[in-house]
Order: C-alpha cells, then sequence, then structure tokens
C-alpha cells in the first residue's frame, strides 16, 4: 500500500468518490445540452491535477507523508510518454509510487474530468478566516501583496526544494520570495551553518539567473539568544537581502529579561524583520502560551529603527494576536505579512494574516511586502545604515 492509501481529502466529511468503472483515457463525447451535437471533453493534465492535490493538501496542513505521495507521483509521471496507455491497461500502478488513489486520479484527469479527489479538495474550505470568511478589505490587501519574506526550504526544516517553493510563489502572483531557512543552533530544524548558508547563497544566485524577473531573495531566520545576540556572524547577515529574527528557546523568561532581549536584536542594524513576536502556538498538540515582554517598548523600538513587525500568518500561530496587532499600528510600525511557509502549498496562508491585518486596521502602506522588490531592498539596506 501505498502512502496515499490511508488518506481521503479532508473537511468534506463524504465518502470518496471512485473513478468511472470503465477506466478509458480516450476522449469523451457528450451531447451539447442545447443543440443536441456531440462534444469532445480534451483529458486533462494528470501531473498538473496531482500537483494541485499535494498544493491543496499543504494549505490544509496535511501530513508531510501523504502530500509527498501525489508530489512523488507527479514527478514519476511527469518523465514519461506512456501515461495515457497505462491508464487504459490499468498497469499505472505498477509504477513505482503510483497507488490506487492517484491511478484513479490520473485516469479521472485523462477521461477530462477533474479528478473526484481534486473536486473534494477544492470544495473544502480552508481555515482559519475571521468568522465574516474572506472580507473586501483582506482579499484587496492580499492582491497587493508583491511577496514573501519568510519561507523555508529542504536545507533546513522545509519539505521541498527551493526551486520548487519559487515556482509555487511565482504561481500565487508573487514577484519575489525570500528565503530565510534556520540559523545553526537550530539543530532540531537542521539550522544552516555558516558554510551551508554560503553555499545556499551560491544556489540561489544560479537559480535567479533563470528565475528572471522574479527573484528568490536571499535572506534567514536567525535565532535570537538568549543575551540577544544573533545566532550569525555579522558579516554573513549583512550579505542578505532579508534578516528575520525570532525567538525559538526559553520562551518564558521573565517579561524584563525577554523585552532586553528583544530591544538588542531590533537595534541590530541587520534585522529587517522581527519574527512571530510571542512564540505563541495555538493549534494542536504543541500548544504554547505567549512570550511576556514590554509591547510598548518594543513596538517602538521598531518603529525607530524602521524594523518590520512580521503577520505570521501559519495557522498554529497567527502572531502577534489582534490586540498586539492594533498595537504596532499604534505604534506606527512597518509590517511584513508572511506565511512562515515550510512546504509550498503553504505559501498561500498569507491571506490568513490579510484579513487579521486589514480587521486591525494595518495600512497598506505599512506593509513592507507589497512594496516593489527594489523598494524593498532599498528599505532592508538603508534603515540597517541609519540605525
Amino acid at each position: 500500500m501505498s502512502d496515499e492509501e490511508s488518506h481521503r481529502p479532508p473537511s468534506s466529511g463524504r465518502a470518496a468518490v471512485r473513478a468511472p468503472g470503465s477506466g478509458t483515457t480516450r476522449a469523451k463525447i457528450v451531447t451539447h445540452p442545447r443543440a443536441g451535437r456531440p462534444r469532445v471533453t480534451e483529458p486533462r493534465d494528470p501531473v498538473a491535477d496531482l500537483r494541485r492535490i499535494a498544493f491543496l493538501l499543504e494549505r490544509a496542513h496535511e501530513a508531510t507523508y501523504r502530500v509527498r505521495a501525489f508530489r512523488t507521483a507527479a514527478s514519476v509521471l511527469a518523465g514519461r510518454d506512456d501515461v495515457a496507455q497505462r491508464a487504459r491497461a490499468g498497469t499505472l500502478t505498477a509504477l513505482s509510487g503510483v497507488g490506487e488513489v492517484i491511478a484513479r486520479c490520473v485516469t479521472e484527469s485523462l477521461a477530462g474530468d477533474q479528478p473526484a479527489y481534486l473536486r473534494q479538495l477544492e470544495a473544502a474550505e480552508p481555515s482559519p478566516l475571521t468568522p465574516e470568511g474572506v472580507t473586501q478589505a483582506g482579499a484587496a490587501l492580499r492582491a497587493a501583496l508583491r511577496g514573501d519574506c519568510h519561507s523555508h526550504s529542504d536545507w533546513s526544516d522545509g519539505g521541498s526544494p527551493i526551486e520548487e517553493m519559487a515556482a509555487i510563489a511565482r504561481e500565487l502572483g508573487h514577484d519575489y520570495l525570500a528565503l530565510t531557512d534556520h540559523s545553526p543552533r537550530l539543530t532540531v530544524a537542521r539550522g544552516l551553518s555558516a558554510e551551508r548558508l554560503r553555499q545556499q547563497l551560491d544556489m540561489v544566485a544560479e537559480l535567479n539567473a533563470d528565475l528572471a524577473p522574479f527573484r528568490i531573495l536571499t535572506g534567514i531566520e536567525v535565532d535570537i539568544l538568549a543575551d540577544g545576540t544573533l545566532d550569525q556572524s555579522n558579516e554573513l547577515l549583512a550579505a542578505l537581502d532579508i534578516v528575520v529574527a525570532s525567538v525559538h528557546s526559553q520562551l518564558r523568561m521573565p517579561a524584563e529579561q525577554m523585552t532586553r532581549r528583544m530591544l538588542a536584536a531590533v537595534t541590530n542594524p541587520h534585522v529587517d524583520v522581527l519574527g512571530h513576536c510571542t512564540g505563541r502556538l495555538i493549534t494542536g498538540t504543541r500548544r504554547r502560551p505567549e512570550s511576556q515582554f514590554d509591547a510598548d517598548a518594543v513596538f517602538t523600538a521598531c518603529a525607530r529603527h524602521g524594523v518590520a513587525v512580521e503577520i505570521n500568518s501559519c495557522p498554529e500561530r497567527l502572531d502577534p494576536p489582534k490586540w498586539l496587532l492594533r498595537r504596532t499600528v499604534e505604534a506606527g510600525c512597518l509590517l511584513s505579512i508572511d506565511s512562515d511557509a515550510h512546504p509550498p502549498g503553504q505559501l498561500d496562508w498569507q491571506r490568513y494574516g490579510c484579513e487579521r491585518a486589514a480587521a486591525c486596521g494595518v495600512p497598506v502602506e505599512q506593509v513592507v511586502n507589497t512594496w516593489p522588490v527594489d523598494k524593498l531592498l532599498s528599505w532592508s539596506t538603508s534603515h540597517a545604515v541609519t540605525k
């Protein structure tokens, strides 16, 4: 049994729909509803459908192995010219990585039908959104975003290669994506040593040569250590386009110490974004309360030093909470609405942050990733000089 066999599309509450019994992959002939004339239904792209399924599973925060099953199958089939022939013969499952569920999806695609599995996923609206659903203000803010300043790849604890993350970001309409893998001391997340980070910079330069005008921004999510110093050398931090600084350890330290720790970070000339500032986790088995710190002092320092406060859109975090998000607006802070995506489908989480930002009155011009890439990079360079 392959990985995807134990999975059913989430949130639908309906039994899985089986593929048509014939299994044919030839173009279907249907009757035109008005003229009664036969019409040929063209085959769909089964690889694109499998990748869309993987994307939606990622967005729904489904288990990684389920996502991997569909992405692996898509990769296997993309390089073959006998997919339709195998679908007709019923031998798709003889291919490594293609189980019965995936074979049914492929057969339905080739018959010109949207796979039932995909159809159920598309119909299941992801959560969390605001109680009112997608608002006009939230949708307008999402449409204004030019990029994402916080994402991960399989170089640290992400689920996909850099190029795959970039491809999905581009499909979502972005002009740029900041690659911000973890720093060395976060060993549980395979944080990058200085040597590995330099290797990553070389790879990003090669990818950007092929992706232009889309751009992968070099970056890091650097740990704010207990004394407020950063977990990477100043030399390397200065070479990066975007530096997100976040607390990942000793999150329950006393408020006075946490305040000093965060102030030291946001006054560091290399820091551009203060990541998930309270460190809270609000869903799942790893729930965690907010860290305690002097929000007025920290947000005032962010505003003074040109550091953006992140609106982290990850459903586990949704950080900062709305009462603190309103304080950032009052303090005049810049903000960055980020996905903190680990696999590609999570890049679409930004709309959750946009809804929260709109509900809290965040001005669109204060959101740094609504800016064109040249303006963003001018800011990330100039505010470091003036600190």
